[in-house]
């Protein structure tokens, strides 16, 4: 059964964010609180955990359209390929923030990423999920926890979403309610701003 551990956002505990690192690093599934709604992830280097997030989401893994969270855009580069002036002034603009931004990839994607062209990159503004990428020391692969019946409609009690999901991952983060409006995505790919879906994130920033 999955641990519950309760870390505040004001101040997230070094040693609370420690353990969930260590599960991670072990492959471990995690679900913690973001800007918008409650994610669902694991480290993005860890092959195997992917594969259990892919299983669990009833997908292939090649066809997975998750993104990675990082804790700013120095990581960027890392696997992405580089961008114009224009692109990288939205992103100043916008992160950290409730988007995800589609963006073209570089060959440095994990071998579990390469055929795709494209990478969706979070920054959330939430200090608990950015503290876990930092102890991490890269990305976390995000998909996020959602009802059957529709897509907006999202889990928000910690509680009940370790309920839900206690015998499926090895940590539910109990950060205080999350969301229940996914983030705005938008896909920069092309070096033009197209709004894929509109959520929690204003449109004023493109």
């Amino acid at each position: 059964m999955a641990e519950f551990i309760k870390i505040y956002e004001e101040n997230p505990n070094p040693k609370e964010i420690k353990r969930v690192v260590e599960v991670l690093r072990k492959g471990g599934l995690v679900i913690y609180p973001t800007d918008t709604v409650y994610g669902l992830g694991c480290d993005i280097t860890n092959s195997k955990a992917l594969e259990k997030i892919a299983r669990i989401k009833g997908i292939k893994l090649a066809k997975a359209n998750w993104s990675f969270i990082c804790t700013d855009l120095s990581n960027l580069s890392d696997y992405v390929r580089q961008i114009d002036t224009a692109t990288f002034k939205i992103l100043k603009r916008a992160l950290p923030g409730p988007y995800t931004f589609i963006l073209p990839g570089n060959n440095n994607l994990p071998k579990e990423f390469k055929k795709k062209k494209t990478v969706g990159i979070r920054v959330p503004d939430n200090s608990i999920v950015k503290a876990l990428v930092e102890g991490l020391g890269n990305p976390i692969v995000s998909t996020s926890i959602r009802d059957d019946d529709d897509v907006l409609e999202y889990t928000t009690d910690p509680e009940l979403i370790f309920e839900k999901w206690k015998n499926l991952v090895d940590v539910v983060i109990d950060g205080g309610y999350g969301g229940n409006i996914g983030s705005t995505i938008i896909d920069v790919s092309s070096g033009q701003a197209e709004v894929i879906r509109e959520g929690k994130g204003s449109l004023d920033i493109i």
